[in-house]
């Protein structure tokens, strides 16, 4: 059984790792939205923006370390790596606070639970499409630019 698992996990380890990694960021930006919001009082997306801040740094050691584990140690290959990483990431900050401000402030889920449900549907959205644009862009296997 435990064999069977660990070849499974061989087989599918940067998915499995970039769920693992993924699912603590995924709280953490859960719990910091929630704290900013319920507990400071502060607008929503201003909370997800100063969350995202956060979270990006978290994501990107995380990612370049454990997920896909990118060989780039030169000092202009991590800068293009983090450059790279904090762009993808804005242009899905944009979507995630438009789905927050279209759920909040248009459509009214701006109370109670509402707001972390709309948090967590731009939460998916942000997922997947971080995954694509890190796997196919950002974390690329290639060799180090000098």
């Amino acid at each position: 059984m435990i064999s069977k698992l660990l070849d499974i996990y061989k087989k599918h380890k940067e998915g499995i790792d970039y769920l693992f990694w993924g699912g603590i960021a995924f709280v953490l930006s859960m719990f910091l939205f929630w704290l900013f919001t319920g507990v400071f009082g502060w607008d929503e997306v201003f909370a997800n923006n100063v969350d995202w801040v956060i979270c990006v740094i978290f994501t990107f050691l995380t990612n370049k370390l454990f997920v896909f584990r990118s060989k780039v140690r030169s000092a202009s290959g991590i800068a293009r790596e983090f450059v790279s990483f904090v762009a993808a990431r804005v242009f899905t900050l944009v979507l995630e606070d438009l789905v927050i401000w279209i759920g909040c402030d248009k459509l009214g889920y701006d109370v109670g639970m509402g707001k972390l449900a709309v948090k967590l549907i731009g939460q998916f959205i942000v997922i997947v499409t971080n995954y694509v644009l890190s796997k196919l862009i950002i974390f690329k296997k290639a060799a180090d630019p000098k």
